[in-house]
């Protein structure tokens, strides 16, 4: 079992659904984003999930491309990411996952690139501009180093594409709550309950549901069904309103939702 599938476990054997964080490398700078990333950790969270900064984010709402963009002004290179996955992983036990657009890693090399997340003590990928019919180099790279391949599921995949995903993801399967881009909402699309019970049907795979939760009430909603809960948005706006102590508040509060 990998790292990200035992931290998932590991909450279900307490009694309750799994929470994973998001929060951009480098933003408002390199530390506070180290910083930010083990107070996710220290206050509850299962699994954290650090996304790289990228000039065309096209799965991104406008609070989470405001920080890129201001990661990226700030001079943010992919390097910083493999220093402060490296720095949160030596403070945390808590698996640190890295969600990446597939250009940058393709610029920086392949094999270059998840050997040097392995080194940092990083655990996995996500993908959402890749599917596995398109990475077979990647599915390569992660058996051979251990690292997490977590695709994404969407309410529109059909059954076919469901299988591809299922039986190539190791982890969990990220599975998008509803169409669109990253962002808070006040009602979570009801053809994410659809989808996970249709991933159910295909595997055992644990499934996390992500975009649009912002809230403990919803983070609590979707793990009566699903496997774990991720909040990006809702974060992301507490590091940039209040610093590292509004993200460790807020992650309290939402953790407190995980209990089923």
């Amino acid at each position: 079992m990998s790292r990200v599938a035992a931290a998932i476990s590991a909450a279900h054997d307490e009694g309750r659904g799994a929470f994973i964080g998001y929060l951009p490398v480098g933003f408002p700078d390199l530390r506070t984003s180290i910083e930010a990333a083990v107070a996710l950790a220290e206050n509850g969270a299962d699994v954290i999930e650090y996304g790289p900064p990228y000039s065309d984010p096209v799965m991104d709402g406008p609070v989470i491309q405001e920080a890129t963009n201001a990661a990226l002004e700030a001079g943010f290179r992919t390097r910083d990411l493999f220093t402060a996955v490296k720095e949160v992983a030596s403070r945390t036990d808590v698996p640190v996952v890295v969600m990446t657009y597939w250009n940058l890693v393709v610029q920086y090399g392949l094999e270059r690139y998840a050997d040097d997340l392995l080194a940092a003590g990083g655990a996995g990928l996500i993908t959402p501009d890749v599917t596995p019919d398109a990475a077979p180099e990647w599915i390569a790279t992660s058996e051979r180093t251990g690292l997490d391949r977590i695709f994404l599921a969407a309410p529109t995949s059909s059954d076919e594409r469901l299988d591809m995903v299922t039986s190539s993801s190791t982890g969990f399967v990220y599975t998008v709550s509803t169409m669109g881009i990253t962002g808070e909402r006040e009602e979570l699309d009801r053809a994410a309950r659809t989808l996970v019970s249709r991933i159910r049907e295909h595997s055992d795979i644990r499934a996390c549901v992500g975009i649009g939760i912002s809230t403990a009430q919803q983070v609590h909603d979707v793990v009566e069904y699903a496997d774990g809960a991720i909040v990006g948005t809702a974060l992301v706006r507490a590091l940039r309103d209040g610093g590292v102590d509004a993200v460790a508040e807020l992650t309290r509060e939402l953790v407190a939702g995980t209990r089923r």
